[in-house]
This record gives C-alpha cells, structure tokens and sequence, in this order.
C-alpha cells in the first residue's frame, strides 16, 4: 500500500470515476469491470500509466507507486485464477481462518449448536404440519407460523437460527421482527374482537334460535340498536367457529321443469310469490315431524307468499283430510279480514289439496285455488323453505310427548312471526313486513 495519502479534494474528484467502487484517506478500491478491461488493454501492449489516465483517473493524485502495484497484483491474480481472480471477495468472506486444533470442549459444542440447529427445524416443520392437520386447510396464516417461530426459539437457547426458520418455512426474517414489535397491536385488536363475539353469541342465541350473519345483523340494529358491518360479523364467527345451522341441499331443487302436467286445478301462481299485496297468494303445505322414540305427528301450514307471515297451521297425530281442512278453518278465524277478493290458495297435487271435500271448502269461503305441476316442489318453494329453516333451528325431534311439540311449535311461530327479522322483508319481521305493506 502507498504512504501517500489523500486529501479531502482528492476524495471526492476520485469518487466521481465511474471504476471507482470506494475511495478513503488510504486506499482506493477499484471495481470489477476496470480491473478486467485494465487486463484487456494491457494484454495489447498498453501501459498501465496510459491506461488509469484513458479511463479518466488523475495519475499524479495516484501516484507511479500506486498505479504499479496495482497493476502488478492485477496481472498476477489474473495469471493464477484467470477472470475470478479480478473479484473482489471481501464481502463473501468470514474473516482469516482458524489454523489451530479446536479442543475437545469446543468441538462438543459445536455439535450442540448443529444437533440444536437441525433440532429447531424439524420441531417446526412438525409443528406445522400439525397444524395444518387441525385447520384442514392445507396452509397457515404468515401470523401464525411467525408465532409457531416464537414458539420454538423460546425452547431452544440458540438465537441465530432466526434466519434459518423462516427461510424454512418461507417468511421473511424482517416480518418476523415486526410481529414481535406488534405485539401490543395485536392484543388490542384480540380484545376488540372478544368484546364483539360475546356481542354476536347474544344475538346468536337470542330466544334460544340460532342464526346466521344476516339474522344477527339485523337483530342487533333491531333489538340491540347496534350497527355492525355484516363482514364483520362473518369474521367474528369464522374466528371462533361459530356455526348456524345450515340445510342440507334438496336433491328435488335440481328439477327445473316439471315432468307432466295435471289438469286437475291449473297452477294460477306461475312462481309469482312477491305480488307486494298482503293476504293474496297463500301457500299451504303439509310436513312430517317425528317425535319421542318412534312417533310422528304432521304440521299443515298456511304461508302469505308476499310477507312469509304463516297466517295459520294446525298440528295433528294423523296424515287425514282433517289436518288441511282444519287449517283453513282457523285461517278464516284469525284473518278473514286480511285475505283480499282475490285470494287464492296454492298447494301440491296431494290428495289432501286435490279432494272435493277440500275444494268444496274453498268454495265456500270464496277462495280460489292453484296447484304446483307434479314432481316440481319450485312451484311452491317459498313454503318448502320454511319448513326446511324450522327443522334446522328447532329440535323436535327431542320432544317426548305430542304436548311437548305442540308447545315447542306454537313458540316457534310466535318467534318466528313477530321476531324473526329477514333480509328480503327489508330486514322486518313477517309482521312488521305486513303491516308496512297495509298502510302503503
């Protein structure tokens, strides 16, 4: 190295040489590519004075002694490795190398530290894979594999596997340091959301029903004069795995058209539920409800199609032509003054809705009739989804006695009814949905 040093002047002029990579008050460190077209240039006779001052260095700030040992060391590294030998490798090296013996306690630990090492990674790929097992999903949140990190670093005494961990399981050292800065954040928003899920378990069992995000949305801003994003609401049970009852798909959904048709009673409704008028289109139909060890009884309903209010149902041990008579009856009882001139009642074909007993009943009390085609239940779809939601959120298959079902349906339709808030009615109850369509 030369003794002459440099000035303040004579730093800054050379840092502006493209082909410098580093300049001090000592030394001057050239770059790659001027070390390999100094060796082109000097392979074809140029002299390495004639060569700095081309490539635009000032010769006399460096000085003859510089310029030849630097040309010297060039020549001599590219004789011996060729290209690799101009590298600047520095930077990939750890420092001078141990020349001694290491002893036998340094050797040990040396081994703890690797066994340490390869131990952390298999607990965490472990871990993992265990965890992947429990959420059946195939892949964890980046959160929660930095906390599956946390975990293993804080049962292994060795922190400098940092980089190997993550790089394992595919994060960044860099989240790793800002999940762990984080913390209080986090904890913050795991109380936010703790305070939210005893908000909507409130919700979800309010008068003993469960329901999903939609009936929770609308009865906190109903009953609870809350406003919660429906988003929200959904993450919150996702979260804490809180699950409403959800019906099992209808294989007879699948059938778009109906296979013949009956010429008994024409289908008058043609699908048309929502006709915005109260007490027009009413649907009716007959369900089995099993109860006790090994008894059944039979629900027969009456649904107004326009506000899904169930204006009349009547619960009977026996499937006879009383249950659907008797359904009509007391519909005329409780809200003759609702139905319209034009009301009409629509069914399947069942021999129930099909009997002149029947039709001669509806004749009386000046209602009409229409029937589904055969084999096609989207005819009268509104009135099968009910009793598909009201089998999923009451258990009547626990009652014991007929007393008990009777008692347990006749809650259900209060509920139901007057409680029961649904997101096609405007988020409104069937009754509050009626009323409404009344005074418009």
């Amino acid at each position: 190295m030369s003794k002459k040093l440099f000035t303040n002047e004579d730093i800054l002029s050379l840092s502006k040489n493209r082909y410098v990579k580093r300049v001090s008050e000592k030394g001057i460190t050239y770059t790659d590519e001027f070390k390999s077209l100094f060796i082109a240039e000097h392979s074809m006779g140029k002299l390495p004075f004639h060569i700095f001052q081309d490539t635009g260095f000032d010769v006399d700030v460096l000085g003859n002694h510089r310029i030849w040992c630097a040309s010297k060391r060039w020549r001599d590294a590219y004789k011996e490795s060729g290209e690799l030998g101009l590298r600047d490798t520095r930077k990939f090296k750890s420092g001078r190398p141990l020349k001694r013996q290491l002893t036998l306690e340094e050797i040990i630990t040396k081994k703890d530290a690797e066994i340490a090492y390869w131990k952390a990674e298999a607990e965490l790929l472990k871990k993992i894979e265990r965890q992947e097992r429990q959420v059946k999903s195939g892949s964890l949140s980046i959160s929660s594999t930095f906390a599956l990190i946390q975990n293993i670093l804080s049962e292994f005494k060795y922190k400098n596997i940092i980089r190997h961990l993550c790089d394992v399981v595919g994060v960044s050292k860099s989240g790793y340091y800002n999940y762990l800065k984080s913390e209080s954040t986090r904890n913050i928003r795991e109380q936010k959301d703790l305070e939210l899920k005893i908000i909507i378990l409130k919700a979800f069992d309010h008068r003993g029903f469960k329901r999903g995000s939609r009936s929770i949305k609308m009865l906190l801003e109903q009953e609870f004069n809350l406003n919660i994003n429906r988003k929200c609401i959904q993450r919150i049970m996702r979260k804490y795995n809180i699950k409403c009852p959800i019906r099992k798909a209808n294989p007879y959904r699948r059938m778009m058209k109906a296979t013949r048709e009956h010429t008994v009673v024409p289908n008058l409704l043609n699908r048309e539920f929502k006709q915005g008028v109260a007490g027009k289109v009413l649907l009716t139909d007959i369900t089995y409800m099993p109860y006790g060890a090994s008894c059944m009884a039979y629900l027969s309903t009456i649904k107004d199609a326009s506000t899904n209010e169930i204006l009349s149902y009547h619960l009977s041990r026996r499937i006879t032509l009383d249950i659907a008579t008797e359904t009509i009856e007391k519909l005329i009882k409780s809200h003759k003054k609702l139905l319209t001139s034009e009301a009409f009642i629509h069914s399947d074909q069942g021999v129930h809705y099909t009997s002149p007993r029947f039709q001669k009943l509806l004749k009386k009390y000046k209602l009409g009739q229409s029937m589904s085609r055969r084999g096609n239940c989207w005819d009268n779809a509104p009135q099968e989804s009910f009793f598909g939601h009201m089998k999923d959120e009451i258990d009547y298959k626990g009652c014991d006695t007929f007393t008990d079902l009777q008692n347990l349906i006749d809650n259900y339709m209060d509920y139901y009814n007057n409680y029961r808030y649904q997101w096609g009615l405007k988020k409104l109850t069937p009754v509050q949905y009626r009323n409404q369509l009344l005074i418009a």
